[in-house]
Protein backbone atom coordinates (compact mmCIF):
# COMPACT_ATOMS: atom_id res chain seq x y z
CA UNK A 1 0.00 0.00 0.00
CA UNK A 2 1.02 3.60 -0.60
CA UNK A 3 -0.24 6.61 1.36
CA UNK A 4 -1.33 9.57 -0.77
CA UNK A 5 -2.11 12.98 0.77
CA UNK A 6 -4.44 15.36 -1.03
CA UNK A 7 -5.85 12.52 -3.12
CA UNK A 8 -9.24 14.21 -3.53
CA UNK A 9 -7.70 17.31 -5.11
CA UNK A 10 -6.93 17.97 -8.76
CA UNK A 11 -3.52 16.37 -9.31
CA UNK A 12 -3.86 13.96 -6.38
CA UNK A 13 -7.27 12.77 -7.57
CA UNK A 14 -5.97 12.14 -11.07
CA UNK A 15 -3.00 10.28 -9.59
CA UNK A 16 -5.27 8.03 -7.50
CA UNK A 17 -7.47 7.24 -10.50
CA UNK A 18 -4.50 6.55 -12.79
CA UNK A 19 -2.68 4.47 -10.17
CA UNK A 20 -5.66 2.20 -9.52
CA UNK A 21 -6.30 1.92 -13.25
CA UNK A 22 -2.77 0.59 -13.79
CA UNK A 23 -1.90 -1.12 -10.46
CA UNK A 24 -3.44 -3.58 -8.01
CA UNK A 25 -1.57 -2.01 -5.10
CA UNK A 26 -3.93 -0.24 -2.69
CA UNK A 27 -3.95 3.46 -1.83
CA UNK A 28 -4.65 5.03 1.55
CA UNK A 29 -6.04 8.42 0.50
CA UNK A 30 -5.61 11.09 3.20
CA UNK A 31 -7.44 14.36 2.51
CA UNK A 32 -8.88 17.11 4.70
CA UNK A 33 -11.56 17.87 2.07
CA UNK A 34 -11.18 21.63 1.91
CA UNK A 35 -12.90 23.61 -0.88
CA UNK A 36 -10.55 22.05 -3.46
CA UNK A 37 -11.05 18.44 -2.32
CA UNK A 38 -13.94 16.66 -3.98
CA UNK A 39 -14.82 13.03 -3.41
CA UNK A 40 -17.02 13.12 -6.50
CA UNK A 41 -13.79 13.05 -8.49
CA UNK A 42 -13.28 9.55 -7.04
CA UNK A 43 -16.88 8.38 -7.53
CA UNK A 44 -15.79 5.58 -9.89
CA UNK A 45 -13.83 4.02 -6.99
CA UNK A 46 -16.85 3.54 -4.72
CA UNK A 47 -16.77 -0.02 -3.39
CA UNK A 48 -13.22 -0.62 -4.65
CA UNK A 49 -11.34 -2.29 -1.76
CA UNK A 50 -8.04 -0.92 -3.11
CA UNK A 51 -9.11 2.64 -2.24
CA UNK A 52 -9.19 3.51 1.46
CA UNK A 53 -10.15 7.06 2.34
CA UNK A 54 -9.33 8.87 5.60
CA UNK A 55 -10.55 12.42 6.20
CA UNK A 56 -7.51 13.68 8.11
CA UNK A 57 -5.68 16.99 8.32
CA UNK A 58 -1.94 16.52 7.72
CA UNK A 59 -1.35 18.86 10.68
CA UNK A 60 -2.93 16.26 12.98
CA UNK A 61 0.10 14.32 14.24
CA UNK A 62 -1.82 11.80 16.34
CA UNK A 63 -4.09 10.88 13.43
CA UNK A 64 -1.12 10.47 11.08
CA UNK A 65 0.74 8.27 13.57
CA UNK A 66 -2.34 6.05 13.84
CA UNK A 67 -2.62 5.73 10.06
CA UNK A 68 1.05 4.79 9.65
CA UNK A 69 0.84 2.21 12.45
CA UNK A 70 -2.39 0.66 11.17
CA UNK A 71 -1.72 0.56 7.42
CA UNK A 72 2.10 0.31 7.19
CA UNK A 73 2.52 2.01 3.79
CA UNK A 74 5.66 1.36 1.76
CA UNK A 75 5.66 4.93 0.44
CA UNK A 76 4.14 8.38 0.84
CA UNK A 77 3.18 10.58 -2.11
CA UNK A 78 2.51 14.06 -0.73
CA UNK A 79 0.21 16.26 -2.83
CA UNK A 80 -1.75 17.98 -0.05
CA UNK A 81 -1.24 21.74 -0.24
CA UNK A 82 -2.92 25.09 -0.45
CA UNK A 83 -2.05 25.97 -4.02
CA UNK A 84 -3.77 29.06 -5.38
CA UNK A 85 -1.55 32.13 -5.58
CA UNK A 86 -4.42 34.61 -5.39
CA UNK A 87 -5.81 32.95 -2.26
CA UNK A 88 -2.33 33.12 -0.68
CA UNK A 89 -2.28 36.88 -1.22
CA UNK A 90 -5.54 37.36 0.67
CA UNK A 91 -5.01 34.68 3.31
CA UNK A 92 -1.35 33.60 3.71
CA UNK A 93 -1.80 32.04 7.17
CA UNK A 94 -3.59 28.96 5.82
CA UNK A 95 -0.74 28.42 3.37
CA UNK A 96 1.87 28.51 6.12
CA UNK A 97 -0.22 26.11 8.20
CA UNK A 98 -0.85 23.50 5.50
CA UNK A 99 2.24 23.78 3.32
CA UNK A 100 4.89 24.29 6.00
CA UNK A 101 3.47 22.97 9.29
CA UNK A 102 1.53 20.21 7.53
CA UNK A 103 4.55 19.01 5.55
CA UNK A 104 6.71 19.10 8.69
CA UNK A 105 4.11 17.10 10.64
CA UNK A 106 3.79 14.51 7.88
CA UNK A 107 7.58 14.25 7.49
CA UNK A 108 8.13 13.75 11.21
CA UNK A 109 5.37 11.17 11.50
CA UNK A 110 6.80 9.33 8.49
CA UNK A 111 10.30 9.46 10.00
CA UNK A 112 9.09 7.95 13.26
CA UNK A 113 7.30 5.16 11.39
CA UNK A 114 10.24 4.58 9.02
CA UNK A 115 12.71 4.41 11.92
CA UNK A 116 10.86 1.39 13.30
CA UNK A 117 10.92 -0.65 10.10
CA UNK A 118 13.21 -3.61 9.51
CA UNK A 119 16.28 -3.05 7.33
CA UNK A 120 14.68 -4.19 4.06
CA UNK A 121 11.49 -2.17 4.46
CA UNK A 122 13.52 0.82 5.61
CA UNK A 123 15.67 0.75 2.47
CA UNK A 124 12.63 0.36 0.20
CA UNK A 125 10.54 3.15 1.78
CA UNK A 126 10.08 6.43 -0.12
CA UNK A 127 8.66 9.85 0.74
CA UNK A 128 7.83 11.70 -2.49
CA UNK A 129 7.04 15.41 -2.09
CA UNK A 130 5.19 17.07 -4.99
CA UNK A 131 6.20 20.72 -5.41
CA UNK A 132 6.06 23.50 -8.00
CA UNK A 133 8.26 25.46 -10.37
CA UNK A 134 7.06 28.66 -8.67
CA UNK A 135 9.69 28.19 -5.93
CA UNK A 136 12.30 29.33 -8.47
CA UNK A 137 10.74 32.75 -8.98
CA UNK A 138 10.36 34.51 -12.31
CA UNK A 139 12.35 34.33 -15.54
CA UNK A 140 12.99 37.01 -18.11
CA UNK A 141 12.22 36.25 -21.73
CA UNK A 142 15.86 35.40 -22.50
CA UNK A 143 16.80 33.36 -19.42
CA UNK A 144 17.17 29.57 -19.65
CA UNK A 145 14.43 27.40 -18.10
CA UNK A 146 14.55 26.32 -14.46
CA UNK A 147 16.79 23.33 -13.75
CA UNK A 148 17.12 21.29 -10.58
CA UNK A 149 19.97 23.56 -9.43
CA UNK A 150 18.25 26.91 -10.07
CA UNK A 151 18.41 28.98 -6.86
CA UNK A 152 15.11 29.41 -5.02
CA UNK A 153 13.52 32.88 -5.26
CA UNK A 154 9.80 32.59 -4.40
CA UNK A 155 7.71 35.71 -4.93
CA UNK A 156 4.27 34.90 -3.46
CA UNK A 157 3.14 33.57 -0.08
CA UNK A 158 2.15 30.36 -1.89
CA UNK A 159 5.52 29.78 -3.51
CA UNK A 160 7.36 30.80 -0.34
CA UNK A 161 5.51 28.16 1.69
CA UNK A 162 6.17 25.52 -0.96
CA UNK A 163 9.85 26.49 -0.91
CA UNK A 164 9.83 26.08 2.88
CA UNK A 165 8.30 22.62 2.48
CA UNK A 166 10.94 21.67 -0.11
CA UNK A 167 13.71 22.70 2.28
CA UNK A 168 12.21 20.64 5.10
CA UNK A 169 12.06 17.58 2.85
CA UNK A 170 15.71 18.10 1.88
CA UNK A 171 16.68 18.52 5.54
CA UNK A 172 14.95 15.28 6.57
CA UNK A 173 16.99 13.41 3.95
CA UNK A 174 20.33 14.96 4.90
CA UNK A 175 19.79 15.02 8.67
CA UNK A 176 17.84 11.84 9.35
CA UNK A 177 18.41 9.76 6.22
CA UNK A 178 14.68 9.58 5.40
CA UNK A 179 14.62 8.47 1.72
CA UNK A 180 12.91 11.50 0.19
CA UNK A 181 12.25 12.53 -3.40
CA UNK A 182 11.08 15.95 -4.57
CA UNK A 183 9.41 16.87 -7.85
CA UNK A 184 8.92 20.44 -9.12
CA UNK A 185 6.28 20.64 -11.83
CA UNK A 186 5.03 23.30 -14.19
CA UNK A 187 1.38 24.39 -14.57
CA UNK A 188 -0.94 21.39 -14.76
CA UNK A 189 -4.21 21.20 -16.65
CA UNK A 190 -6.72 18.45 -17.38
CA UNK A 191 -9.87 16.79 -16.00
CA UNK A 192 -11.17 17.51 -12.49
CA UNK A 193 -9.34 20.84 -12.25
CA UNK A 194 -10.95 23.21 -9.75
CA UNK A 195 -12.35 26.14 -11.78
CA UNK A 196 -10.43 29.00 -10.24
CA UNK A 197 -7.25 28.25 -12.21
CA UNK A 198 -6.83 29.71 -15.70
CA UNK A 199 -7.91 26.91 -18.05
CA UNK A 200 -10.94 25.51 -16.18
CA UNK A 201 -12.08 29.03 -15.23
CA UNK A 202 -12.01 30.11 -18.87
CA UNK A 203 -13.94 27.02 -19.97
CA UNK A 204 -16.57 27.44 -17.25
CA UNK A 205 -17.00 31.17 -17.86
CA UNK A 206 -17.11 30.77 -21.63
CA UNK A 207 -19.90 28.19 -21.45
CA UNK A 208 -21.81 30.35 -18.95
CA UNK A 209 -21.59 33.43 -21.18
CA UNK A 210 -19.47 35.29 -18.62
CA UNK A 211 -16.38 37.44 -19.23
CA UNK A 212 -13.04 35.64 -19.65
CA UNK A 213 -10.83 37.66 -17.25
CA UNK A 214 -7.19 37.85 -18.37
CA UNK A 215 -4.70 39.40 -15.94
CA UNK A 216 -2.77 42.45 -17.13
CA UNK A 217 -1.82 42.28 -20.81
CA UNK A 218 -1.93 38.47 -20.95
CA UNK A 219 1.77 38.23 -21.78
CA UNK A 220 2.78 36.18 -18.73
CA UNK A 221 4.31 32.87 -19.82
CA UNK A 222 3.79 29.45 -18.29
CA UNK A 223 4.94 25.94 -19.21
CA UNK A 224 1.86 23.68 -19.47
CA UNK A 225 1.82 20.03 -18.39
CA UNK A 226 -1.10 17.66 -18.94
CA UNK A 227 -2.05 16.14 -15.59
CA UNK A 228 -1.92 12.55 -16.90
CA UNK A 229 1.68 13.12 -18.00
CA UNK A 230 2.48 14.53 -14.56
CA UNK A 231 1.03 11.46 -12.85
CA UNK A 232 3.08 9.18 -15.08
CA UNK A 233 6.20 11.16 -14.18
CA UNK A 234 5.48 10.82 -10.46
CA UNK A 235 5.11 7.05 -10.89
CA UNK A 236 8.51 6.99 -12.62
CA UNK A 237 10.15 8.99 -9.82
CA UNK A 238 8.56 6.81 -7.14
CA UNK A 239 9.71 3.62 -8.87
CA UNK A 240 13.18 4.61 -10.07
CA UNK A 241 14.15 7.94 -8.50
CA UNK A 242 17.29 8.25 -6.38
CA UNK A 243 16.64 9.23 -2.73
CA UNK A 244 17.70 12.78 -1.97
CA UNK A 245 17.29 13.88 -5.59
CA UNK A 246 14.91 16.42 -7.10
CA UNK A 247 13.32 16.08 -10.54
CA UNK A 248 11.78 18.86 -12.62
CA UNK A 249 8.64 17.82 -14.51
CA UNK A 250 7.52 19.99 -17.42
CA UNK A 251 5.55 19.76 -20.63
CA UNK A 252 7.94 21.67 -22.93
CA UNK A 253 4.97 23.93 -23.73
CA UNK A 254 5.71 27.59 -23.01
CA UNK A 255 2.63 29.68 -23.79
CA UNK A 256 1.55 33.24 -23.06
CA UNK A 257 -1.68 33.35 -21.05
CA UNK A 258 -3.47 35.17 -23.85
CA UNK A 259 -2.39 32.45 -26.31
CA UNK A 260 -3.91 29.83 -24.03
CA UNK A 261 -7.19 31.73 -23.84
CA UNK A 262 -7.36 32.23 -27.62
CA UNK A 263 -6.65 28.53 -28.21
CA UNK A 264 -9.42 27.61 -25.78
CA UNK A 265 -11.84 29.93 -27.56
CA UNK A 266 -10.92 28.37 -30.92
CA UNK A 267 -11.57 24.89 -29.51
CA UNK A 268 -14.91 25.87 -28.00
CA UNK A 269 -15.95 27.61 -31.24
CA UNK A 270 -15.25 24.30 -32.97
CA UNK A 271 -16.66 21.87 -30.40
CA UNK A 272 -19.61 23.85 -28.97
CA UNK A 273 -20.27 26.86 -31.20
CA UNK A 274 -22.38 29.74 -29.94
CA UNK A 275 -25.58 30.65 -31.74
CA UNK A 276 -24.06 34.03 -32.53
CA UNK A 277 -20.52 35.35 -32.37
CA UNK A 278 -17.39 33.75 -30.95
CA UNK A 279 -16.11 32.96 -27.47
CA UNK A 280 -13.27 35.35 -28.26
CA UNK A 281 -15.78 38.17 -27.80
CA UNK A 282 -15.94 37.38 -24.06
CA UNK A 283 -12.23 38.06 -23.41
CA UNK A 284 -11.76 40.89 -20.89
CA UNK A 285 -8.48 42.27 -19.56
CA UNK A 286 -8.45 42.95 -15.81
CA UNK A 287 -6.00 44.49 -13.34
CA UNK A 288 -2.97 42.27 -12.80
CA UNK A 289 -2.42 40.54 -9.47
CA UNK A 290 0.33 41.79 -7.13
CA UNK A 291 3.78 40.36 -7.79
CA UNK A 292 2.66 38.39 -10.85
CA UNK A 293 5.68 36.38 -12.06
CA UNK A 294 6.42 37.05 -15.71
CA UNK A 295 7.61 33.67 -16.93
CA UNK A 296 8.06 30.08 -15.76
CA UNK A 297 9.78 27.44 -17.85
CA UNK A 298 10.98 23.94 -16.93
CA UNK A 299 14.07 22.12 -18.18
CA UNK A 300 12.90 18.51 -17.90
CA UNK A 301 15.98 16.84 -19.38
CA UNK A 302 17.12 15.23 -16.12
CA UNK A 303 13.99 13.12 -15.62
CA UNK A 304 14.05 12.06 -19.28
CA UNK A 305 17.74 11.12 -19.14
CA UNK A 306 17.73 9.43 -15.71
CA UNK A 307 14.26 7.87 -15.59
CA UNK A 308 13.12 7.68 -19.21
CA UNK A 309 10.05 9.91 -18.80
CA UNK A 310 8.83 12.52 -21.24
CA UNK A 311 5.33 13.92 -21.84
CA UNK A 312 3.04 11.97 -24.13
CA UNK A 313 0.66 14.85 -24.84
CA UNK A 314 1.29 17.97 -26.88
CA UNK A 315 -0.37 21.13 -25.63
CA UNK A 316 -2.90 20.88 -28.45
CA UNK A 317 -3.82 17.23 -27.81
CA UNK A 318 -3.97 17.69 -24.04
CA UNK A 319 -6.06 20.83 -24.27
CA UNK A 320 -8.57 19.19 -26.61
CA UNK A 321 -8.92 16.25 -24.19
CA UNK A 322 -9.46 18.73 -21.38
CA UNK A 323 -12.15 20.75 -23.17
CA UNK A 324 -13.98 17.57 -24.20
CA UNK A 325 -13.91 16.35 -20.59
CA UNK A 326 -15.45 19.59 -19.29
CA UNK A 327 -18.10 19.57 -22.02
CA UNK A 328 -19.04 16.03 -20.98
CA UNK A 329 -18.94 16.60 -17.21
CA UNK A 330 -20.89 19.78 -16.58
CA UNK A 331 -22.55 18.27 -13.51
CA UNK A 332 -19.14 17.92 -11.82
CA UNK A 333 -18.41 21.58 -12.55
CA UNK A 334 -21.80 22.68 -11.24
CA UNK A 335 -21.25 20.80 -7.99
CA UNK A 336 -17.81 22.25 -7.24
CA UNK A 337 -19.00 25.77 -8.03
CA UNK A 338 -20.60 25.99 -4.60
CA UNK A 339 -21.55 29.10 -2.69
CA UNK A 340 -18.09 29.30 -1.12
CA UNK A 341 -16.45 29.10 -4.53
CA UNK A 342 -18.69 31.81 -5.98
CA UNK A 343 -17.96 34.10 -3.02
CA UNK A 344 -14.23 33.68 -3.61
CA UNK A 345 -14.45 34.45 -7.34
CA UNK A 346 -16.54 37.53 -6.62
CA UNK A 347 -14.02 38.75 -4.02
CA UNK A 348 -11.02 38.17 -6.28
CA UNK A 349 -12.33 39.61 -9.51
CA UNK A 350 -14.37 42.46 -7.99
CA UNK A 351 -11.00 44.05 -7.25
CA UNK A 352 -9.71 43.49 -10.79
CA UNK A 353 -12.28 45.27 -12.94
CA UNK A 354 -10.77 46.18 -16.27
Amino acid sequence: MILVTGGAGFIGGNFVLDWLRDNDEAILNVDKLTYAGNLRTLKSLEGDPRHLFARVDICDRAALDTLFAKHAPRAVVHFAAESHVDRSIYGPAEFVQTNVIGTFTLLDSARTYWSGLDAGAKAAFRFLHVSTDEVFGSLSESEPPFSEVTPYAPNSPYSATKAGADHLVRAYYHTYGLPTLTTNCSNNYGPYHFPEKLIPLMIANALAGKPLPVYGDGQNVRDWLYVGDHCAAICAVLARGTPGETYNIGGWNEKKNIEVVHTLCDLLDQLKPKTAGSYHDQITFVTDRPGHDQRYAIDARKIEHDLGWKPAETFESGLKKTVLWYLGNQSWVDEVQSGDYRKWVELNYAQRAG
